[in-house]
């Protein structure tokens, strides 16, 4: 029996040890390999590596790239350099979506960068939909403990039948768990991996206060190091290319550890700045995941009411892949 115990623990130590530098161990793509240019004309740019591009915003465009290969859960990420000094108004995503495909109930799983005036930080917004659920926002707001203008930071998204992860340098920043309760809101349906930079004047910044100034283009938004490690799924079929059978990766994380959790809960207790959950303008009764924190609510008062954008296939942003169309049916130092 002893050595039961100590075989599971040896096992156990092994898991944990790979779900901590999971991220660092998956394979880096190509541009070409594993994504395609979605608009903007030559405010995309592959630099010569093949491994990093830009893409830029100016008086005339933003810019946008689109995975080839749709998803059905699975790992994504990538590096990302913010633009820097004045930026406000501007927003860079990479996020999930299928609203090409399911224009009436569509699946969104969202990182939003919103940009600033100038001596003032980058916040982050994560949020999700499921089934076309937009009126229902899931937004939340945080600030980081860098500058995401200065050098790349990796961003990352675990998606799978019942949990979302968003991850920041391999910490992660918020977990979304599936519950009965939520019903077609958990996204649920297969999505492209999708990274843009776009004009949000109207809400971005102070709830639109603050708008892009274009003396200051183009505001170039710099990503490397691609993971696209998920089960691709035929565009036309909706038919997975993975079975029970395929083996799981032992990198790729199931939920997490006891140490990660603790830097997300000090990450959210230091860095979050708005919660739809404790949003009463928006709903008299909290949306029945949120779990109420009375004093998280008193400190998240503190901050400035939001003004929220919508789904991105509100901002005139909606750019038709080469598919057939189908029909309908997102060690630091606070630790």
């Amino acid at each position: 029996m002893v050595n039961y115990y100590m075989f599971f623990f040896i096992f156990l130590s092994c898991i944990l040890v790979l779900v901590s530098g999971f991220s660092r161990n998956l394979p880096i793509l190509a541009f070409d390999e594993g994504y395609s240019h979605l608009f903007g004309d030559n405010n995309l740019m592959i630099l010569k590596d093949g491994k990093s591009v830009h893409i830029s915003l100016d008086k005339r465009t933003g810019a946008g790239f689109v995975s080839q290969d749709l998803y059905f859960h699975g790992f994504f990420s990538a590096s990302i350099k913010l633009p820097a000094d004045y930026t406000a108004g501007v927003v860079v995503a990479f996020y999930m979506s299928n609203g090409d495909m399911f224009e009436k109930n569509h699946d969104e799983i969202d990182f939003e960068f919103l940009g600033n005036i100038r001596g003032k930080d980058w916040r982050i917004q994560t949020n999700i939909y499921g089934n076309g659920s937009t009126n229902v926002g899931r937004e939340e707001r945080y600030g980081l403990w860098f500058d995401p203008s200065e050098d790349f930071h990796q961003y990352s998204i675990l998606w799978t039948e019942n949990l979302i992860i968003f991850y920041v340098d391999n910490v992660p920043i918020r977990e979304i768990k599936r519950t009965k309760a939520m019903g077609g809101d958990f996204p649920s349906k297969p999505m492209s991996l999708i990274a843009t930079i776009w004009d949000g004047s109207n809400w971005a910044t102070n709830g639109g206060k603050y708008k892009v100034n274009y003396k200051y283009a183009p505001y170039i938004a710099e990503f490397s190091d691609f993971v696209l490690h998920g089960c691709a799924v035929d565009p036309i079929e909706l038919s997975s290319k993975c079975d029970n059978t395929t083996p799981k990766t032992p990198l790729i994380p199931t939920g997490i550890t006891l140490d990660q959790r603790q830097k997300m809960e000090n990450f959210r207790k230091k860095q979050m700045q708005y919660s739809y959950c404790y949003d009463e303008t928006r709903y008299k009764v909290p949306p029945p995941e949120c779990v109420i924190d009375h004093k998280e609510a008193e400190r998240l008062r503190a901050f400035d009411p939001v003004t929220f954008g919508g789904s991105h296939h509100h901002h005139g942003k909606r750019h038709r892949r080469s598919r057939s169309k189908l029909k309908d049916d997102d060690d630091v130092s606070f630790m």
